[in-house]
């Protein structure tokens, strides 16, 4: 069993870090990158958009106001929507460096279209499922696309797999994933990943999460056991910071264990094979049980059921054959407590 790709998803929760600690934007984005790397994650995730582009200016918030009190989406989205290709050209050199994969999710054509240099893989948006026009042209620049379907009857998620792969995408990954923030622990769902796995069985099933992280990352790991391999989950360097995506984000403990969490359970997946194990052979021989005599016996005298009884170790004839040894003879003197052997019988 492969260890999940895991994405440490930071979209925008950089610029509220820099007004914490006081530094410029693109510090504080180099700063996640950094972190994101040296607490196990394979990739570092960002989200590339304009507000005038992606909203309209009167669309209402649908998210927790007593955490993010901004009223609208275009409001909240202007906060957080100065970095340009060229930002996200410096954030992606310096991912290189650092040695972890760099990604943004882009939310309009010229984003798409700038990130296709920087990025291996595109990845869409729940919002932008339904969006067939914009998920078509993406998937026609042929890289692999890793597609969210949060707030989606299965339907339509069939919709958009047919239109990526009819667009000449060859490498698909279905994520589940509930559009809520946060999501509750009991609406997470995530027997929608068997559910996904045996519809779409040619493609990689994955998972974006929004619950709230819990102590040991029990929930992301789940979902790693119940068959997604790619896992993705927002990140901050600080939950108690004000914004949208902070309180319910994994922080660089979470993100560690989760990734520790996921190294463990590679270790001791094993295999789906039963068969006896090399560190097994010993204790196998050992703690298994023979025919064990009753008491002394003579050449030549008749084995009986009452001279018979199982004993460790196993090294000599197993009580499987007990049936077989009863009404034969002893070929020597025997004591009582020998193991049976067949040269014996």
């Amino acid at each position: 069993m492969d260890k999940p790709y895991l994405i440490a998803e930071v979209g925008v929760n950089f610029f509220d870090t820099a007004k914490s600690l006081n530094i410029t934007p693109m510090e504080a984005a180099k700063l996640y990158v950094k972190e994101a790397k040296e607490n196990g994650a394979d990739a570092v995730k960002f989200q590339s958009y304009k507000a005038d582009t992606i909203v309209s200016k009167n669309s209402p918030a649908y998210w927790d106001l007593s955490k993010e009190s901004t009223p609208t989406q275009h409001g909240l989205f202007q906060k957080h929507d100065s970095f340009n290709k060229e930002d996200y050209q410096e954030l992606c050199d310096y991912s290189r460096e650092v040695g972890i994969d760099f990604m943004s999710t882009p939310f309009d054509y010229a984003s798409a279209d700038y990130l296709y240099d920087m990025i291996d893989i595109y990845k869409i948006s729940s919002s932008d499922l339904s969006n067939t026009p914009f998920i078509e042209y993406i998937a026609k620049k042929g890289k692999p696309v890793y597609l969210s379907t949060g707030a989606a009857y299965i339907s339509e998620i069939e919709k958009a797999v047919r239109v990526i792969l009819d667009a000449g995408c060859t490498e698909l990954c279905v994520m589940h994933c509930v559009l809520s923030y946060p999501t509750k622990n009991e609406d997470a769902n995530l027997g929608m990943i068997k559910h996904l796995k045996a519809i779409f069985p040619e493609l990689k099933i994955g998972y974006s999460d929004h619950t709230l992280p819990d102590p040991s990352m029990t929930i992301l790991t789940a979902s790693y056991m119940l068959g997604a391999t790619v896992i993705e989950k927002h990140f901050t360097l600080d939950k108690s910071l004000p914004g949208n995506d902070h309180y319910h984000a994994m922080d660089c403990i979470d993100l560690k264990k989760t990734s520790e969490n996921f190294n463990l359970l590679t270790q001791v997946y094993g295999s789906e094979v039963k068969s006896v194990l090399p560190c097994e052979m010993i204790p196998r021989r050992e703690a298994r049980r023979s025919l064990v005599l009753t008491q002394d016996l003579k050449e030549g005298e008749k084995i009986t059921s009452d001279h018979l009884m199982t004993k460790r170790p196993g090294t000599g004839i197993s009580p499987d054959y007990i049936d077989i040894v009863i009404g034969r003879t002893v070929k020597q003197d025997l004591q009582e407590d020998t193991v049976l052997t067949w040269n014996m019988v």
